[in-house]
This record gives C-alpha cells, sequence and structure tokens, in this order.
C-alpha cells in the first residue's frame, strides 16, 4: 500500500535568512517531516492559506499534524493577554484552526503537538493557562529542550500506544486550563498539568504537550501513520455539538 499522505501546518515568518536572501518564509524545523518519515508516512508541508481552502486541503491528506508554535491569540478563548503571553499569530491562527475543523468534521486522523494541542483544545471551547513555570527548557536557557516525566490515563488511546510512564522532551509555558467539552485528559505532569488530551470514540484525535519529534520514540507518530493509513474515521456525533458556547474569561 501507498505510503499515508500526512500534512504538517507550518511557520509563516515575516524575515528568514538563507544564503544571500532575506523574505518572508514559511518554514518548519525539519524534525517534523523527519517523524513522519521515519514513521512509515510521506510528509507534506501546509503553510497558512485561506481558511476557507482548508476542507479541500484536508480532503486530500490521510493524516493532519498540527505543528507546534507561537501562544495562541488569548481573545479566541474570552481571555485577555497576560503581558507574558507572546505575539499573536493570527494567520496561523485562523488557517490551524480550519485545518482542525475540517479534520474533525471528515474524520481524518488528527494530531495536535504542543501549541497543536492548545488551538485543538481552543477550537473545541476550552480555554488555556497563559503562564505556567517548570516546563520549557533548563533556567534561563532559551531554546533548549527540557524533559519530563508523564504518567498516561489507564483506559484512553494514549495509554494504548504508551502504557507506561516515560520522560518526554518539553518546551512551553502554556497549558489547558478549562478541557473543552468532548475531550479527555490522557496523560499527565506529575505536577497535574495536563499532558495528553483526546477524543473518545472513532475519530483519531490525540493532542500531546510534548515534542515527539525531537525525541527517539516513535510510537505516537506511528501510530498517526498507522490510523492514517487504515482511512477516515466517520462519527455519529457532529462537530457542532461537541464544542461548547464561546465563554468571556479564562
Amino acid at each position: 500500500m501507498p505510503e499515508p499522505l500526512i500534512g504538517v501546518s507550518t511557520y509563516l515568518e515575516p524575515v528568514a535568512r538563507w544564503g544571500v536572501w532575506e523574505l518572508p518564509a514559511a518554514l518548519l524545523p525539519a524534525a517534523y517531516p523527519r517523524l513522519i518519515q521515519r514513521s512509515g508516512g510521506l510528509a507534506v508541508l501546509l503553510p497558512p492559506d485561506a481558511p476557507a481552502r482548508a476542507a479541500t486541503a484536508v480532503a486530500r491528506l490521510d493524516g493532519l499534524v498540527i505543528a507546534g508554535g507561537p501562544d495562541v491569540e488569548p481573545a479566541l478563548y474570552g481571555a485577555e493577554r497576560d503581558f507574558r503571553t507572546g505575539p499573536p499569530a493570527q494567520e496561523r491562527d485562523a488557517w490551524e484552526t480550519a485545518l482542525i475543523r475540517a479534520a474533525l468534521e471528515s474524520g481524518t486522523p488528527l494530531l495536535g503537538v504542543c501549541r497543536g494541542m492548545q488551538l485543538l483544545n481552543v477550537t473545541l471551547g476550552g480555554t488555556l493557562t497563559q503562564h505556567l513555570d517548570g516546563h520549557g527548557g533548563p533556567l534561563g536557557a532559551t531554546g533548549v529542550l527540557g524533559a519530563h516525566p508523564v504518567v498516561p490515563v489507564p483506559g484512553t488511546r494514549y495509554a494504548s500506544i504508551v502504557p507506561e510512564e516515560c520522560a518526554v522532551p518539553t518546551y512551553h509555558h502554556q497549558s489547558v486550563r478549562r478541557l473543552a467539552p468532548g475531550l479527555v485528559p490522557s496523560a499527565h505532569a506529575v505536577d497535574g498539568t495536563v499532558e495528553a488530551v483526546e477524543l473518545p470514540g472513532p475519530r483519531w484525535v490525540l493532542g500531546v504537550q510534548w515534542h515527539p519529534e525531537m525525541g527517539d520514540d516513535l510510537r505516537v507518530a506511528q501510530a498517526l501513520v498507522a490510523a492514517s493509513a487504515a482511512g477516515p474515521a466517520r462519527a455519529r456525533t457532529p462537530l457542532r455539538d461537541l464544542a461548547a458556547p464561546r465563554r468571556t474569561g479564562a
């Protein structure tokens, strides 16, 4: 059988530099496509585009990864911006929200990584904690991942993929605050932070707060590729019935 085609969302940066060039660029760390390739899939990058085109893009994919990146715009979950929240990435927010909705509507397997997990929660009506300590890299270092253990929740999809407690590569300062209706937590850090979420039922939908692309454990990505090879999972519950109405306040 052909390798399943897995789309991965990308950054959109106003300036990037390579060779003699300094130009706006759609980019993504190479670790993301390499993770998909190592796990048996064929990776294709999805730079921000018009949200109305998301369903057409997802219809051509077998699976979808929403990659890590900048903080989600707090206005999307009815919160005022904390001074520690990073600058907005409105084009990414709009495009990736549309991709998530298209994947959920079509039953296309979906993996959210870090920001991707947070945006999945927000898209379905949840909120975020805008800052927490202890989940980034080493104290005082930037651009360096840390590591900490996560504990799977028995009976969840994630626990069926990774049944034991294990250390994961991590770099984030935001997390799930109010879990969206329909989502369930499937792993926690030792301090209680929700580290993975999923949508029970036939849809293969999983979000992880850590960065599997930066580690050697392929099990989560292999499970995504396997689900993508099996085809879309239809569900009786419409997406509109999962998402709660927007509420003000975090």
